[in-house]
């Protein structure tokens, strides 16, 4: 059983943010006092798991007291770095934190990347992305960055075509050409897999699809490739904290070779190191 307090929390509209929220319920500035604990607020999966293998096999004989704390949205762990309620989290690609800090005001950094979870469309309805009919409704991620991802995905593979050169910050107004007339529906990312049974195909995280038992290498219509791919998830922390030894001790530990074939053996494919 793992050894790790869980906190679930309710979806935060990013208008309306206030950087006053914290995650645990303390005033304390856990960031600060650099000789206690570092607090980590994590994704369940893969993200806290990872984390747990460290503090279970590496964290004591690194000197490295390590606390992992869950949550199941893309926007606390962010906050909760931000206003010191943690002190670094690991949950998000670059191009999402460059958003969130570009739309909050928030001052978070990347210390180092760690993993590639591959995005992959899923569908409980078809076997094939060519089968799916004309008129079909697709979910994708409603976050800016995830959203343009699960587009790019789809453009990748003749799906749909997009405007030249929208990158990650593409949306369904951005579709040139949709041979199959499909329609979008934008939910929060924790919610696309349990769209499934609701929608023809979702366009789902690949730390979600693990959660909903989705096996990427093996049920995905279509999969992300992990080639010259910018969405490997980092360690982050509020700017002026990188150098926090006990950051840097984490660091690498999960830029280790006990890191790196824990992800190998533990995720066949659906998570890949990214170092």
């Amino acid at each position: 059983m793992r050894n790790t307090a869980k906190f679930t929390t309710a979806v935060l509209a990013a208008g309306a943010l206030t950087l006053g929220l914290t995650a645990c319920g303390s005033d304390k500035d856990s960031a600060s006092d650099t000789s206690g604990p570092l607090v980590v607020a994590a994704s369940p999966t893969p993200h806290a798991e990872i984390l747990d293998y460290v503090k279970d096999n590496l964290a004591k004989k690194a000197g490295l007291d390590l606390e992992v704390k869950e949550f199941t949205d893309y926007v606390t762990p962010n906050t909760a770095t931000e206003d010191g309620s943690v002190g670094a989290n690991y949950f998000q690609t670059q191009p999402y934190l460059d958003d969130f800090n570009k739309k909050n005001g928030t001052h978070i950094v990347s210390v180092v990347d760690v993993h590639l979870e591959p995005l992959g469309l899923y569908s409980h309805k078809v076997k094939k992305a060519e089968d799916l009919k004309s008129g079909a409704t697709v979910a994708v991620p409603n976050d800016t960055v995830n959203e343009g991802r699960a587009l790019q995905l789809l453009a990748s593979h003749g799906i749909i075509t997009l405007k030249d050169g929208v990158g990650t910050a593409a949306t369904p107004a951005d579709i040139t050409k949709n041979p199959k007339n499909l329609e979008f529906k934008e939910l929060e990312a924790a919610q696309t897999p349990r769209s499934l049974d609701d929608v023809d195909a979702a366009v789902v995280n690949g730390n979600y699809a693990i959660e909903a038992d989705l096996k990427p290498a093996q049920d995905a219509l279509v999969l992300e490739s992990a080639k010259g791919n910018p969405n490997s998830n980092l360690l982050a922390v509020k700017e002026g904290h990188e150098d926090d030894p006990r950051v840097k001790k984490l660091a690498e530990l999960l830029n280790s070779p006990e890191v790196k074939k824990f992800i190998e053996d533990e995720y066949a494919g659906a998570v890949l190191p990214s170092f």
